[in-house]
């Protein structure tokens, strides 16, 4: 079974297939280490890490490289978040994606955000016509910012994004990703009305994993949650240790280095 089957597969269960994304090869493997069954990326994170802002700001070269680095060192199926594709063009986002195929990956997230529903639908279209003639297969995660962006008014979030799912089903998508939304009664009414799986990001508010499933949801996402958290505390400990110089605030909770090492070895 492919690394992608592998992936899809993972969306069937009644519990949601939990994503804490990595950012890096080393962030992806020790996540992989403790006991996930899939690796997912944050854009963001994976932005940062590489020395450039959030927002379809990251050359694409960049990304290939990534995703080789971590595809390297894992065992577990790979999705990777490719923002918009980095092109408006659905022949060179389909090339492009394409290419981290070739490297490996298991699927992807690719999003909306305020471009027009009709572009993202037809570069699912190109991605999975592309996927058809060289017998390939990936998961192709549609990710909608109706609910994060707040693209039309609140009342008619729940709508817009059946919609658009509808749209995205119809164009090949194999999921549904809906950040930012957390009300049960719209969770409830998005999967009533999709046959795709349906993703959605942890944010404060939401239902845990568990009662997630209960209302039909089948993917939690951290986003780039965790990259934040780790990097507020190489914040405040880089800031404690130039204004103090003291060598405790190093031994708060690391990781072994012997631990570390077997990661890799």
């Amino acid at each position: 079974m492919s690394k992608a089957n592998i992936f899809r597969h993972l969306h069937d269960r009644s519990t949601p297939l939990r994503l804490p994304n990595a950012w890096d090869a080393g962030s992806a493997r020790l996540i992989e280490a403790q006991g996930a069954s899939a690796i997912a990326t944050t854009s963001a994170g994976f932005a940062w890490a590489l020395g450039y802002p959030d927002g379809r700001m990251l050359p694409f070269d960049e990304v290939v490289a990534s995703v080789r680095r971590i595809v390297r060192v894992l065992e577990v199926p790979l999705s990777v978040d490719v923002e918009n594709g980095y092109s408006d063009d659905p022949k060179v986002v389909a090339h492009q994606v394409m290419q981290l195929v070739d490297r490996g990956i298991a699927g992807i997230n690719i999003e909306d955000g305020r471009d027009a529903p009709s572009l993202l639908a037809a570069k699912i279209e190109a991605i999975k016509d592309a996927l058809a003639k060289a017998g390939l297969d990936l998961f192709v995660n549609a990710r909608s910012d109706v609910f994060l962006a707040s693209l039309v008014a609140k009342a008619r979030q729940p709508q817009e994004a059946i919609a658009r799912a509808k749209l995205y089903a119809s164009a090949g998508a194999d999921g549904l990703f809906l950040p930012a939304l957390v009300r049960p009664s719209d969770i409830e009414a998005i999967v009533g009305a999709t046959r795709l799986p349906l993703n959605v990001m942890a944010l404060p508010g939401l239902a845990d994993a568990e009662a997630l499933g209960e209302l039909g949801v089948r993917r939690l996402s951290a986003g780039s949650g965790i990259a934040q958290v780790v990097l507020g505390r190489a914040k405040a400990m880089a800031k404690h240790f130039l204004a103090h110089g003291r060598s405790e605030a190093l031994d708060d909770g690391p990781l072994p280095y012997s631990e570390i090492q077997q990661l890799f070895a």
